[in-house]
């Protein structure tokens, strides 16, 4: 699955990230490759106002972070990406606030998300605690006896069904 974000609309959602720190779009996109990694996907950032010659896009990853020049929006910029995307719309999630981004998302037949429920979402992620995997789970004094004799037996050339 692949995010289209409009960065800037998903900023004011995300607790600890506000829009007057000098490095918002920075902490957004550490918390856009956690989200990936622990969602096994992909995001296109979209950040309007990029300074001039700073404009264009740069890859953290599964993020890729587009900057958009003074004079065009990343509202405009997602909804080129989702023309050029034709068909294959289908396979992404749209997400933003903005009624006229969903709008041309749901007529590209690609899925939408509010902001907040990106927010509410990653909030519910990042509270879950990953479950054990058994390949690394502690071992039992039992078998951790077992493991120790056969060690020790091995060790002093005894077992030979491990010695072959």
């Amino acid at each position: 699955m692949t995010y289209i974000i409009d960065g800037h609309n998903l900023i004011p959602k995300i607790p600890g990230i506000d829009l007057s720190d000098p490095d918002d779009e920075s902490r957004l996109i550490k918390v856009l490759q956690q989200f990936c990694r622990l969602r096994r996907s992909k995001a296109l950032v979209y950040f309007d106002k990029a300074p001039p010659g700073m404009s264009g896009s740069k890859n953290f990853g599964s993020v890729r972070a587009f900057y958009i020049r003074q004079g065009r929006t990343a509202d405009d910029a997602i909804m080129a990406k989702l023309g050029k995307l034709g068909k294959r719309a289908r396979n992404v999630t749209v997400v933003s606030s903005d009624r006229q981004v969903q709008q041309a998302a749901r007529a590209a037949h690609a899925r939408v998300m509010t902001s907040d429920a990106f927010a509410a979402e990653w909030k519910t992620l990042i509270s879950e605690e990953p479950s054990l995997d058994i390949r690394n789970r502690p071992l039992s004094e039992q078998e951790l006896a077992e493991w120790e004799a056969l060690f020790k037996e091995r060790g002093q050339g005894k077992n030979t069904k491990y010695n072959k």
